[in-house]
């Protein structure tokens, strides 16, 4: 044996990855097993938070009461998306998932590309949240305390905690977000029955499954918002080193949340149509935006329900940074594994096994964001503006189009490795799966860029329409250019992009020589 090398390691009841660079720079493995994973990519979606939050603001502003036959829509679209995604997830068990998809089937440079964009876009979606649970907590504050605080105080206390439990064992997470997310979708499910039971006076009503229901200005703004809404499930292979039988788990979770979040959420909006009546659903979400929920909640199951309903929607939106957090850390130390980022980032805890050093970018990122936003923030307390219009809206809608990006480009590499690996007959259903799916990500990108004034609340000719949407092409190019400069300087690290532990085996080979 080499020196430095390690041997494979198995204790009672733990499963270790061991790599010939050594325990401290591999993940976990053994640690999530389907529901574990399952859950903690489900908390991502951040159920509550969409219902409450995100649902109003497509039936009111934008007018498109066909928000439930959308659900389904994209549901569909994400299928064919998992089938090729899925099948990948068998052949590659990396950290970086998305951009070790795209460097396998791509090639390294896009690889390199891909993990500056998913970099970003995870960690814009993340920052985001705190601007809008700071606002709520700040509100729940005021209303049951009487007490007044600025909303970037429990913003950078949520910083502090989610940074802590990002530290713990994955595992540990899992049931921290399980236990948050299964009390939020059991809320949400019992007010979607109390509709049903008592709904608006024209009764229960599936004009809202009508296609009819799509059309208007507003429709290609409301493709983002509610892909945005899907986001999470596409996590499970960043996962996969640190799952028991990742080649079944990881496949297994992709179908069970994206099922999931499709069938909750196409069932919600629809309930929310049928309590409020399809004729008034827009006029009322316009007039009260996120409290059209509770408003109806309270008519039908009391203000004692509504309450702990209110509560909830601040705990999901904490579960939702939590889960987009140990994302960030892990592409983190997948870059670091292989060179695209500093080798600090490429090492985990000794005790938990967490990749910390990625843990400490992103709470350092998310520290200097919410500080940048609150110092600029010259509004009222109790204002949404800055810590709701702009900083969860303009993170979250960079942080969706660079995802859109991503899976679209996850698509096309999927035909790629197959058709290079000469499995192209064999893998024939999927690849055509994969391709339409891409056909519709990009037309759903096209819109997004072309509505990006609407998603963020800019008027027309606002130079935020462009500069925010560019911060994923910088990205992108930023990627490309660094992944061509490391072909020339570094091609042993360039020839590791997307390999993940498999790297760990050329080192051996290399020095056994």
């Amino acid at each position: 044996m080499a020196p430095g090398s390690t041997s494979t390691t198995e204790t009672s009841g733990t499963s270790e990855i061991s790599t010939f660079k050594g325990q401290e720079q591999a993940l976990r493995a053994g640690r999530l097993g389907t529901a574990g994973l399952l859950l903690s990519v489900l908390a991502a979606s951040a159920p509550l938070m969409v219902v409450a939050g995100v649902m109003p603001t497509i039936f009111g502003p934008m007018g498109i009461v066909g928000q439930p036959l959308l659900y389904v829509i994209l549901g569909v679209v994400l299928v064919l998306f998992s089938v090729g995604y899925a099948e990948m997830s068998r052949h590659v068990h990396n950290a970086g998932a998305f951009y070790a998809y795209i460097a396998r089937g791509l090639g390294a440079t896009a690889g390199a590309a891909a993990s500056f964009v998913a970099l970003v876009a995870y960690s814009a979606m993340q920052v985001g949240i705190y601007g809008i649970f700071g606002f709520e907590v700040s509100g729940l504050f005021q209303t049951y305390l009487d007490t007044e605080i600025a909303w970037w105080i429990p913003a950078l206390a949520a910083i502090v905690v989610v940074a802590a439990l990002a530290w713990l064992k994955i595992d540990l997470n899992a049931k921290v977000l399980g236990v948050l997310l299964l009390i939020e979708c059991a809320l949400v499910v019992i007010f979607d029955f109390s509709a049903l039971a008592s709904p608006a006076k024209e009764g229960i009503s599936f004009h809202a499954f009508n296609p009819d229901t799509l059309t208007g200005a507003g429709l290609g703004t409301a493709l983002c918002f509610c892909i945005a809404a899907f986001v999470g499930f596409e996590q499970a292979p960043v996962y996969a080193e640190e799952t028991s039988r990742p080649q079944v788990v990881v496949r297994r979770v992709m179908f069970l949340a994206v099922g999931f979040v499709a069938l909750f959420f196409a069932l919600s909006s629809w309930a929310l149509t049928v309590a409020a009546g399809p004729s008034a659903i827009s006029e009322q979400s316009g007039k009260l935006g996120p409290g059209l929920l509770f408003a109806l909640s309270e008519s039908t199951l009391g203000k004692t329900f509504t309450d702990v309903l209110h509560i909830l929607f601040v705990t999901g939106m904490f579960a939702a940074m939590l889960s987009f957090h140990n994302v960030v850390a892990r592409y983190a130390f997948a870059m670091g594994r292989e060179g695209l980022l500093p080798a600090a980032f490429g090492r985990t805890n000794k005790a938990s096994g967490a990749p910390g050093t990625g843990s400490v970018l992103q709470t350092v990122i998310s520290v200097v964001v919410v500080i940048a936003f609150a110092a600029a923030d010259d509004k009222p307390a109790g204002d949404p503006t800055v810590p709701v219009l702009h900083l969860f809206t303009w993170m979250g809608n960079i942080g969706a189009l660079g995802i859109i990006v991503l899976m679209a480009g996850a698509s096309i590499a999927v035909i790629a490795f197959f058709v290079r690996r000469g499995a192209a007959g064999a893998q024939a259903w999927r690849l055509i799966a994969a391709g339409l799916s891409c056909v519709a990500l990009i037309v759903i990108a096209v819109y997004t860029v072309k509505d990006f004034d609407v998603l963020v609340g800019a008027g027309p000719g606002s130079a935020l329409s462009w500069i925010l949407p560019a911060i994923i092409g910088v990205a992108l190019a930023g990627g490309l250019v660094y992944g061509l400069v490391l072909r020339s300087a570094r091609p042993d690290v360039h020839a590791r992009i997307g390999l993940g532990n498999e790297a760990f085996q050329l080192d051996k080979a290399a020095e056994q020589m």
